[in-house]
């Protein structure tokens, strides 16, 4: 029997690594669609997001199914716990880059970000990919560093949201309405992502070494 549960929870784990890899090519994806104004981009984007809540149930059922007929406790049942969380957690991230997407579609054929603040949502993409990848990484390798590194790069994304509402608060900013309410709904969902982010890297955290960091 402990077999079998330790193969379905090797399974359970690879559900969280394919589903992070889902989310990475959305956020790549997304952020091109809207830097870009490539709208066959941002609909692959909108599209996609369905193979990601897909993901999402299997690992669920997956991990609903080994506790009700493998009734896990202390360490197994944490894990099991977690799994559910962190796959509810991914596929929130999937949204948000699903939200990216379509904002960049609205605004088609003009670009959603003006020129003088695509250098910010630049920064906030790259920012956002990395820490998607490292999310990978780390589901994949439970490596600690890699959970510290995201940490970092949610600091990131956090200075570059503020950097958006400078920038219309700004005496500067010539932004249409549309064009304000685009920005700040962006800049929110990059933060959001980050934040999620950070959520999964305390998680697996938690798990190596049981620090709860959660509400740090």
């Amino acid at each position: 029997m402990r077999d079998i549960f330790e193969a379905e929870l090797a399974q359970l784990g690879d559900n969280l690594v394919q589903l992070s890899v889902k989310v990475h090519e959305a956020i790549v994806n997304a952020g091109e669609a809207l830097l870009t104004a490539d709208v066959a981009r941002a609909q692959q984007v909108i599209t996609a997001d369905d193979a990601i809540d897909e993901l999402a149930r299997e690992a669920d059922d997956r991990a609903v199914l080994l506790l009700a007929q493998q009734a896990p406790v202390a360490t197994d049942l944490r894990i099991v716990v977690s799994a559910l969380r962190m796959s509810a957690t991914l596929e929130r991230m999937g949204d948000l880059a699903q939200h990216i997407a379509q904002v960049a579609r609205r605004a088609y054929p003009s670009k959603a970000v003006p020129e003088d603040l695509t250098p910010v949502f630049s920064a906030l993409q790259d920012a956002s990919v990395r820490l998607a990848k490292r999310l990978t990484r780390l589901l994949e390798t439970r490596d600690i560093a890699e959970a510290n590194a995201i940490e970092r790069d949610d600091d990131i994304i956090d200075d570059l949201h503020q950097d958006t509402f400078a920038a219309l608060l700004g005496s500067h900013w010539e932004g249409t309405a549309q064009e304000t309410i685009d920005i700040t709904l962006v800049g929110r969902y990059y933060e959001r992502f980050g934040d999620h982010g950070v959520s999964i890297a305390r998680r697996v955290i938690y798990l190596v070494t049981g620090t709860d960091t959660q509400h740090v």
